[in-house]
């Protein structure tokens, strides 16, 4: 039986303009209707797969026109990928085509999402934030500038990627849910990590995934995003979410490829916000990073974005996201090397660690040490003496603090504004500080990593702001049974509880006193 097929495709010289009108190619466009910018190496590949195309077109007998999307999509791979696509897709060589007779829609969804697509998503939604984090600010819904920390945690995501060996799809949406969930700054942004968490959870061990797959993680990260928020039926962000889950979860079961999926993800969750008639910052949210998502799938990047393989820019009054930096990795080890010049340890881990201290224990050196790069640290400590006793600790995942001879049995600690804050907390109790404020909330890295100081075997956390809220309960989880929480709402109730803090006391015993306001 034969049959024609009817999408639409782009071509872009006047002898392929030739050669479509001989009818090998129907309904060609001029070449100037594609709007995604493309470089001289990105025009070849182009080139490259329209005679790919054409071999296809002759082999089949058939009659196709490309539709834009899967032309951008295609164009993503390598030449050695088309030749793969089109042998494994002999008889259906589009990602989703329609024969002309009968009507009939040919749906089945065997896209490849790849790594490089990835990349470009997460830089699509950093990019959308980029304009979108002050309207953001101006709602309310997500706590104090809740646009500021969703830029600054998308910072922290996006980081790893520009340097990343790794191309699988499963292991860069690791490292980026590493990162979030290490850099999440106030309620806003553990609510973001949470999202790439559940991301990273759908796609994990995949090298690539297919639109499907990728559409099922997509609802894992929104479902992991709902569990941190406490179920209130009137929630805006709650009610959307679940609109956007239910929209993706039928575009999901149709078979769809994944632009067509985050479509139906993005109408459902703005038909819940016109049906709520109200502004509100979860929502914005949501939507702003499923739009930025598409955007950066497409290649449409409006805004100032972060080119990941140009290097990293800012513009005026934008964090820069290389301050955001978090190093996820705890590494401890013993160096046989009791000559070791330690000064100059230090030194060489300062390039590569955010934290670390080195000890003379043994005959040798105990390091301890925060970095991003486990690799670059272990061959770095080679040259230091023989390595044993190493153990390597992602932060960002449940872990237990390593038992130790601490200076102390239970610690305060807290967040201080300025310097003012910081002696009233001191006088009051507080053993550690950490800086930030409900403008400039402190990261899940920094609370993590000041409990890993090695000051004290177990900590009281408290909090002054409901903005931190979520923030000291992701580093409960993470922590385990050595760290309680003391959630105040104000300085004020801040500086009471810590006055009822006792050293003499379990962290458990002192929580429990110091609730009491």
């Amino acid at each position: 039986m034969s049959f024609s097929i009817c999408c639409t495709y782009i071509v872009h010289s006047s002898a392929q303009r030739k050669y479509a009108k001989k009818g090998h190619l129907a309904g060609a466009l001029p070449s100037n209707s594609f709007n995604v910018k493309t470089t001289r190496a990105a025009r070849a590949r182009k080139e490259t797969f329209l005679f790919l195309l054409r071999a296809a077109v002759i082999r089949d007998g058939l009659k196709y026109v490309v539709n834009n999307f899967t032309c951008h999509r295609i164009f993503s791979l390598s030449i050695k990928g088309y030749c793969a696509y089109f042998a494994n897709q002999h008889d259906n060589p589009l990602n989703r085509v329609k024969t002309c007779k009968g009507g009939a829609e040919m749906t089945g969804s065997r896209e490849v999402i790849t790594g490089g697509d990835f990349k470009r998503m997460i830089s699509g939604a950093y990019s959308e934030f980029l304009l979108e984090y002050e309207t953001i600010n101006a709602l309310d819904g997500a706590g104090t500038l809740a646009g500021t920390h969703i830029l600054r945690t998308m910072g922290a995501a996006v980081m790893p990627l520009a340097d990343a060996k790794d191309d699988s799809i499963g292991g860069l949406s690791r490292r980026v849910s590493t990162a979030a969930v290490f850099g999440a700054r106030g309620n806003a942004g553990v609510v973001l990590a949470q999202m790439f968490r559940g991301i990273s959870a759908g796609l994990a061990g995949k090298y690539d995934a297919t639109g499907s797959e990728f559409g099922k993680a997509f609802q894992y990260g929104i479902l992991y995003a709902q569990r941190v928020i406490p179920e209130e039926p009137e929630r805006p962000f709650i009610l959307v979410a679940k609109a956007v889950a239910k929209g993706a979860y039928h575009a999901v079961r149709d078979g769809m490829p994944i632009v067509e999926i985050l479509l139906k993800a993005i109408q459902s969750g703005e038909n819940a916000v016109k049906e709520l008639g109200l502004g509100d910052a979860g929502a914005n949210i949501m939507l702003s990073f499923l739009k930025g998502c598409l955007k950066g799938l497409d290649g449409n990047f409006v805004s100032p974005a972060v080119s990941l393989s140009l290097g990293l820019g800012t513009h005026k009054n934008m964090p820069d996201p290389r301050n955001d930096l978090v190093r996820p990795y705890c590494i401890r080890l013993r160096v046989k090397n009791s000559k070791a010049n330690l000064p100059e340890l230090e030194r060489q881990m300062r390039d590569f660690s955010s934290f670390s201290i080195v000890e003379r224990a043994r005959g040798g050196l105990d390091i301890h040490l925060h970095t991003d790069h486990v690799g670059k640290t272990l061959e770095q400590a080679i040259g230091w003496g023989p390595l044993s006793e190493v153990k390597i600790t992602n932060m960002s995942e449940a872990h237990a603090l390593p038992f130790h001879e601490a200076l102390m049995s239970v610690a305060a600690l807290a967040v201080a504004k300025d310097s003012t804050e910081a002696q009233k907390l001191q006088d009051a109790g507080a053993s550690i500080l950490v800086s930030g404020s409900e403008e400039s909330s402190p990261s899940l890295a920094e609370i993590i990593g000041a409990a890993h100081s090695d000051l004290a075997s177990s900590y009281v956390l408290v909090s002054s702001s409901p903005d931190y809220r979520l923030v000291f309960r992701q580093a409960k989880r993470l922590l385990g049974g050595r760290v309680e929480l003391v959630l105040a709402d104000t300085f004020e109730n801040t500086l009471t509880a810590l006055k009822k803090f006792s050293p003499s006391l379990s962290a458990a015993e002192n929580a429990k006193i110091m609730s009491q306001f």
